[in-house]
């Protein structure tokens, strides 16, 4: 499990694999100086709700991962999140395409 921290509050933990993506789609987004709504479904712990931030490029990010490689990147799903980051309702978790078959 990674941990995004958001203006030096710990918010949630993700996945390792899902933090990845995440990370990607934020950096672009944040590279082309765009803000944007980024929301999650919070666990039971700790209500079962929903949480929602804006991300501002002027706001310190950190993605932390207890994992010592970097997932396989299944560019799919990054486009999936962008198509999501670059919405009206923002940035939100979608369920990951199949990665694509490889050759042999």
């Amino acid at each position: 499990m990674g941990k995004l921290t958001y203006d030096s509050a710990q918010l949630i933990d993700f996945d390792d694999r899902v933090l990845a993506h995440l990370q990607l789609v934020i950096a672009a987004k944040l590279r082309r100086n765009e803000s944007f709504i980024f929301s999650w479904k919070d666990s039971t712990a700790i209500g079962d709700g929903r949480t929602a931030i804006w991300v501002h490029p002027t706001i310190p990010l950190t993605f932390k991962y207890y994992g010592g490689k970097m997932p396989v990147i299944n560019r799919a799903w990054v486009e999936a999140l962008m198509v999501s980051a670059n919405s009206t309702g923002g940035l939100h978790v979608v369920e990951e395409p199949p990665l694509p078959e490889v050759a042999v």
